[in-house]
């Protein structure tokens, strides 16, 4: 398995030597940015496969800079633990949050289970979906709908990728965020919900393609082209 390079945005010393010395024991390739203007410039570079992040950053909020990068999965680790914070930092496409003071093993699980889940979504090179009108090609990770590419961010592609493996079939709230997270999940019902409803805005008229199933969760058109 090729390394898996971590960009970890943490301002505090004694936090950032703490998370790269596990990382490296973990088998991964850590790097360390001290603020919000260093990792894009370090994030410009390319190469970097998944986001450790603070949210209180000495230059800009953390949760700019979930805004702005959509195609890295990011695992916010922060001291900010209300669920309000949470929830804001997933709506902004964030694949996990991690609240300090947290247990490094407990991290490293969840940094694996996020490289496992990447993995597994990459395993597949191409889906096509509704007689492909819906592509997506996991090679560029990337969705086109109707011949036009669609941004979305880690979570709506997890989310697409995970519906599209079993059309059909009903997945509820709680299943969609264990296939996300693993069993260690924070997304609320509600969160979920926004996600699904962001995914389907940017599905634009193939939205009704993920569909709701009332009082149970969602599934996806079994109408597609495999």
């Amino acid at each position: 398995m090729e390394k898996i390079n971590v960009l970890v945005v943490e301002d505090e010393p004694e936090i950032s030597a703490l998370i790269r010395m596990h990382l490296s024991r973990s088998g991964f390739i850590p790097t360390v940015a001290s603020s919000g203007k260093e990792a894009f410039s370090i994030l410009e570079q390319g190469d970097i496969d998944l986001i450790l992040l603070d949210l209180m950053l000495p230059d800009i909020s953390g949760l700019d800079i979930c805004k702005k990068v959509v195609d890295i999965p990011i695992i916010i680790v922060s001291a900010l633990g209300d669920e309000s914070d949470i929830v804001s930092g997933l709506e902004l496409g964030a694949i996990d949050y991690v609240t300090k003071p947290f247990s490094p093993k407990i991290l490293m699980a969840r940094v694996r289970a996020v490289v496992r889940r990447t993995e597994t979504l990459e395993a597949d090179n191409t889906i096509k979906l509704l007689g492909g009108k819906i592509i997506i090609d996991n090679d560029r990770h990337s969705v086109l709908c109707n011949g036009n590419q669609i941004e979305l961010t880690a979570t709506e592609y997890g989310i697409l990728c995970y519906f599209a493996k079993r059309p059909g079939f009903v997945r509820t709230r709680d299943q969609i965020s264990q296939a996300l997270h693993g069993d260690h999940a924070v997304l609320s019902n509600r969160t979920i919900d926004v996600h699904v409803t962001s995914l389907r805005k940017k599905l634009g008229n193939l939205s009704s393609a993920v569909e709701t199933v009332r009082g149970v969760g969602y599934r996806l058109s079994e109408a597609l082209d495999s």
